[in-house]
């Protein structure tokens, strides 16, 4: 295995100019970076950056960790995170919590142990997640916290305006003619799924109606428990909403599979709008009105929030809290195929 003294005398510098070039933290002409670079090709060299980190203390990586990365919203703020923290030559190792309180101390200590600079955290929906939070910024481990965030801590955070986005969704339904609107949560420990229970209330009291509490449904964020409450309000045509508002990509894939398993479809039973995007458009039918979150956006930001903090130190500055607008695409589900054609520019 080649080494750096190697490295050194093949590009004709010094050890110290190769250390350079690969740390990155000392300016080097662009002729020796060029020399050193085509050394380190030639010689198949890697540095060792566990050494590294030991002497300088710096790992140059990020560690991120969310609840379910099956979860389609996921994949694309763990991409965008690592396309911003490698812009700024940091690396990102995430994880999954499965969204348990207990497994999310695990990986935050697995994290830790690695050396991580910094952590982006969706906190999980279990008790007591949120109280770890604080311990790591006590720690002096800089944290970004995305998507679900925590309550009565001081800590910088990425997410989408949740109220104004559910209330969208729900005034699309109500100016289709829709009054008996249910609303499909998560648990309602979470802030976020409060937030959007929030938007849907103050939408439903904006078009002059009163909230009735029957049509406030709230589940696990597991399909097949969303599945069965789903089941368990749908089965009677009596007492059937004539639309369904879901907050969350799990709650609305398991409201789809209730509906099916009660014989029904949407929008010919139910008009549905759900956070989130489900399924590809062009693929899938009936195509599903979504409120769809800035998942890229929301991932670059956050990480480029954790290395200014990691670069400034921890503890300079006030906290950033970024809200970014949230868009609603129009689909068959809401609408029905024929109103989608009018909307894309088709006629009837």
């Amino acid at each position: 295995m080649s080494t750096i003294k190697e490295v050194a005398e093949l590009a004709g510098v010094s050890i110290g100019t190769v250390s350079h070039v690969i740390g990155g933290s000392v300016p080097v002409s662009d002729s020796l970076r060029r020399k050193v670079l085509a050394a380190i090709r030639a010689l198949d060299y890697h540095p060792n950056h566990i050494a590294r980190s030991l002497k300088t203390r710096k790992t140059r990586t990020l560690g991120m960790v969310v609840p379910d990365m099956t979860i389609p919203f996921f994949p694309q703020v763990i991409r965008s995170a690592e396309t911003a923290a490698h812009a700024h030559g940091y690396s990102v190792i995430a994880v999954n919590s499965d969204d348990s309180t207990a497994r999310q101390k695990e990986v935050l200590s697995l994290l830790r142990s690695q050396r991580v600079e910094g952590i982006l955290l969706v906190i999980a929906s279990g008790h007591g997640s949120q109280t770890q939070v604080p311990k790591l910024i006590e720690s002096g481990i800089p944290v970004v916290c995305l998507d679900r965030l925590p309550e009565g801590i001081e800590v910088d955070s990425v997410c989408v305006e949740d109220g104004a986005a559910a209330e969208m969704g729900v005034s699309h339904l109500l100016s289709l003619g829709h009054r008996k609107i249910a609303i499909l949560t998560g648990p309602l420990t979470l802030r976020n799924e409060r937030e959007r229970l929030r938007g849907y209330k103050q939408a439903i009291e904006r078009a002059g109606l009163a909230v009735n509490d029957s049509l406030v449904w709230e589940a696990k964020l597991n399909q097949e428990d969303v599945s069965a409450v789903c089941r368990e309000h749908l089965t009677h045509s009596s007492t059937r909403p004539s639309a369904l508002f879901c907050t969350n990509g799990v709650t609305g894939i398991g409201a789809l599979r209730g509906m099916a398993a009660c014989g029904l479809s949407t929008p010919e039973d139910i008009a549905f709008v759900t956070f989130d995007e489900l399924t590809a458009e062009d693929i899938f039918r009936p195509s599903i009105t979504s409120v769809v979150q800035p998942a890229y956006e929301i991932g670059y930001r956050a990480a480029e929030i954790l290395i200014e903090r990691i670069q400034a130190g921890p503890t300079q500055g006030p906290r950033i809290a970024a809200r970014l607008p949230a868009t609603l695409k129009v689909r068959e589900s809401s609408t029905g195929a024929e109103v989608v054609k009018v909307l894309r520019g088709g006629r009837r």
